[in-house]
């Protein structure tokens, strides 16, 4: 079985950080942990099975999301040996309009 490397890009880290802020400061530093440690387990578990998810060609060639504990989106793109976590939206912010306005960077 092929498996690709799962990469994080900056964006996709400080969306981490925020949303581990935001859990912690709502229910603490366990729950925050816990909750970004199950994240980035779906993150690596595309690295065996990277093209899970919806495409979503629509917002740009090649782009996937998979919803996440259905709180989080996790958007990424599939290449030849790599997966490229590009964002991770949390609740209702407007994932579509942030990845339309970002251009090439998501």
């Amino acid at each position: 079985m092929k498996r690709y490397r799962v990469r994080l890009r900056a964006v996709a880290v400080d969306d981490l950080l925020r949303l581990h802020d935001y859990i912690e400061a709502e229910s603490g530093a366990f729950v925050a942990a816990g909750y970004i440690e199950r994240i980035e387990t779906a993150c690596r578990s595309l690295m065996n099975f990277p093209h899970r998810g919806t495409r979503r060609d629509d917002l740009k060639p090649g782009l996937r999301t998979m919803g996440f504990e259905r709180r989080a989106t996790i958007v990424f793109t599939v290449h030849e040996i790599d997966v490229d976590i590009l964002r991770i939206f949390y609740g209702g912010r407007d994932m579509e309009r942030l990845l339309r306005s970002a251009g090439d960077e998501a």
